[in-house]
């Protein structure tokens, strides 16, 4: 089936009214790539927290071709970027210096397109982990490339199963939307990243930032709703309620 046919339904069906029935919001949910396989994937937590907030997920095709990146901004009413391959140092300027960097030039190109329409309709965003990089990337900032080499830390970023354990203790800025929203200055979080944000994009607003002064969460005032975080909640979700709350937030923000 073309996915343009099936976009196209899904979108027709969104637009009916059923007499006083909510319509769920659509979040489309950026995939997953395995280089070994040349496959899609999907980490199911992305969408369980997504469903248990009250939202359907979709995941979206790997395409950065016009028409298809119109069809997911219109069919969509908000976008999770997931977690995954290294942002390429390519989009802001710098090569590669080591062989830990693994990254995907699909996945750039598809959600450098995506992001852009994105923003300019004032979509909702959420960014997780390649998220929150992949977002300060686009709008100017820069990144650390690999965490030990550049950044060495006493603090754990990278750590082992199981997932939802907390780590490390993030700080949270007072009266950011994060505090107003779980209403506590320090929130212990899970960690599994190399990478993370050096300089910081001029239109985002720090939220939280870990022990040892990396940024760990970002906001966009000047849309509706454009967050972004380190961690990860997709992990956590089932037994952390502020992962649950981060999920519901997103959720909100479009009904």
């Amino acid at each position: 089936m073309p996915l343009s046919f099936l976009f196209g339904n899904i979108v027709d069906h969104c637009d009916r009214k059923r007499g006083n029935e909510k319509m769920k919001p659509i979040i489309g949910v950026l995939p997953l790539w395995d280089d070994e396989k040349e496959s899609l994937w999907m980490l199911p937590g992305y969408f369980h927290g997504i469903e248990e907030a009250g939202g359907m997920p979709i995941m979206l095709p790997l395409s950065s071709e016009p028409v298809t990146i119109e069809q997911c901004v219109k069919m969509c009413d908000g976008f999770l970027f997931t977690g995954g391959h290294d942002v390429s140092p390519e989009l802001y300027g710098m090569e590669a210096f080591s062989s830990n960097v693994i990254c995907s030039k699909m996945r750039d190109e598809m959600e450098g397109a995506l992001m852009k329409r994105a923003l300019e309709e004032n979509k909702s965003i959420l960014g997780i982990c390649r998220g929150i990089q992949f977002l300060n990337v686009h709008l100017g900032g820069t990144l650390y490339q690999d965490l030990p080499t550049e950044h060495p830390s006493g603090v754990e970023h990278h750590q082992t199963a199981p997932y939802d354990i907390p780590v490390h203790t993030n700080r949270i800025v007072k009266d950011s939307p994060l505090h107003q929203l779980l209403e506590k200055e320090n929130l212990a979080v899970n960690s599994y990243h190399h990478q993370a944000i050096r300089k910081l994009a001029p239109d985002l607003e720090v939220m939280a930032e870990s022990e040892d002064g990396l940024v760990e969460a970002v906001y966009m005032p000047s849309k509706m709703f454009v967050w972004a975080l380190q961690w990860h909640p997709e992990f956590a979700y089932k037994t952390d309620k502020d992962s649950r709350k981060i999920f519901q937030a997103f959720v909100d923000s479009m009904n």
